[in-house]
């Protein structure tokens, strides 16, 4: 799981909260983190791997969105190995465990470990969230045709970049002025836990808002292809709608239970004694929700594969075999007006007219194209004469 209060155990003066959650169950919490990240890990990889029988998502050439997805399920296996890791450290030797953040020990191995581990699983999941918000703002700027595969670096060093720093600047701030003898306070661990949730609450917030203008402006250029909105075209439409929802569903879910157990545990924090009888509730609530993320955390990389590809099956080809996925025609009409040659003897100011609006169709066809790629559920797809629509 990613949480803040992994970095927060690590100082010896801990507040009184991050200790109930950390010592509660920790031989279940830590099985159920690695049974949770284990699953998803194993499926997340089976997902991406190509399949029998099946044509590959590969493209001669590949686009920025598919790069972001791929990079995505990266970050979700690679935190979720930090997961496996650290948990199972914790549940194989806890006389290792007991001396994480000892005042005045003389052996730095155990903290170390407890800040490198923390560390790594909360850098890769911030990621992954500034990864997912460039998925949105690509999505935007692909219909608006402002982006590419030349955007792909500022993505890179925004997502990587600003994870880094604001991962740095919050642990520099929870361990001032050293980790034996950080501050204790809310004021102090409130900069580290602004600085871990923020990527989360801007996709949140954000992510919903551009999707939404991605999908309208999807529509106008369906719309705008031939003048008409067919069947085929809402049906397009509607799927990449789908496709969308199903990444804020999957994100909503699997960290809408942080938010709840940070809000409670930070509620719990400002009272005089969390072991008072009325905070029973409380307490019990801010638990649940604590196991709760060690499920749910770790099985975001597994469902967003199913989200951006759906269930690709469990027939692994390992030959890696480059294939042509079956598009069909997204439209009948298109692919008449494109296939048909034009007559000799138009006028040349009819033939370049001809020509920008085949231009202008293609690069509608390749927007669309970007955004509902490796989704091969529906009936209705791109051209497949155009080379922009060969999988990946």
């Amino acid at each position: 799981m990613a949480s803040p209060r992994l970095e927060t155990y690590c100082c010896p003066n801990r507040d009184a909260a991050t200790q109930l959650v950390m010592s509660f169950q920790p031989q279940v919490f830590c099985g159920v983190c690695i049974g949770s990240a284990s699953a998803s890990l194993l499926l997340t990889i089976l997902q991406l791997l190509p399949k029998k029988g099946q044509s590959l998502r590969t493209m001669p050439k590949a686009s920025s969105s598919s790069t972001i997805l791929l990079l995505i399920s990266v970050c979700d296996i690679l935190g979720g190995s930090g997961v496996i890791f650290r948990s199972s450290v914790w549940l194989g030797f806890p006389g290792f465990v007991a001396n994480i953040s000892v005042a005045n020990g003389t052996d730095v191995w155990p903290s170390a470990f407890c800040v490198g581990s923390a560390m790594w699983i909360q850098l890769l999941y911030s990621a992954g969230f500034w990864w997912l918000f460039c998925y949105a703002v690509d999505s935007y700027l692909v219909v608006r045709r402002s982006a590419g595969l030349s955007t792909i670096v500022l993505y890179h060093m925004m997502a990587w970049g600003l994870a880094v720093l604001l991962c740095v600047e919050g642990v520099a701030l929870l361990y001032y002025p050293s980790l034996s003898s950080c501050e204790r306070g809310l004021e102090h661990a409130i900069p580290h836990y602004i600085t871990t949730y923020a990527p989360l609450l801007l996709v949140l917030v954000v992510n919903p808002i551009l999707f939404r203008r991605t999908v309208s402006a999807v529509a106008s250029l369906l719309k705008g292809r031939q003048g008409i909105y067919t069947e085929n075209e809402r049906r397009l439409g509607m799927e990449i709608q789908m496709r969308f929802f199903k990444i804020m569903l999957v994100f909503i879910v699997c960290w809408s239970s942080n938010i709840i157990n940070e809000s409670l545990l930070f509620y719990l924090e400002m009272q005089p004694d969390i072991n008072e009888m009325p905070l029973k509730n409380i307490r019990s609530a801010a638990l649940i929700t604590w196991i709760i993320m060690g499920v749910l955390n770790p099985m975001q990389g597994f469902l967003f594969t199913l989200a951006f590809y759906g269930w690709t099956g469990w027939r692994v080809d390992l030959k890696w075999q480059k294939r042509e996925i079956p598009w069909e025609s997204m439209s009948s009409s298109t692919v008449g007006e494109n296939d048909y040659p034009s007559p000799v003897n138009y006028q040349s100011n009819v033939h370049d007219s001809k020509k920008i609006s085949t231009t202008d169709s293609q690069q509608t066809d390749e927007a669309i194209s970007m955004l509902s790629e490796g989704n091969t559920s529906g009936d209705d797809r791109v051209t497949r004469s155009s080379p922009i629509y060969q999988g990946w």
